[in-house]
């Protein structure tokens, strides 16, 4: 199997986790009274606390860095770290809820 198709699968792998994720936090996490500004800072907060442990820096931070690159800090992720992801994806999810 080729490097992309590998690529890919890990790639299929941290979105549904990602999915598995953000219902966890929606479910768990934001409660009705919740702007949808501030319900976005929640989301944004979450992914950021994975971002942090894995990159070492927030989306926000990222984007600022390379802001000749198109996409978010995820799509230039290599395997390992794709793996990484929905593992930690996956751990944050249980302890959210």
């Amino acid at each position: 199997m080729g490097l992309l198709r590998v690529w890919a699968i890990r790639w299929d792998l941290a979105k549904i986790n990602y999915r598995i994720h953000t219902d966890a936090i929606k479910e768990n996490l934001i409660p009705p009274e919740l702007t949808n500004t501030q319900i976005s800072i929640v989301y944004t907060g979450e992914a950021d606390v994975l971002n942090m442990a894995l990159f070492g820096m927030t989306a926000k931070e990222w984007r600022d860095s390379h802001p000749n690159l198109s996409g978010n800090i995820r799509d230039h992720a290599n395997v390992p770290l794709l793996v990484c992801l929905a593992n930690l994806e996956k751990l944050n999810t249980v302890f959210i809820e």
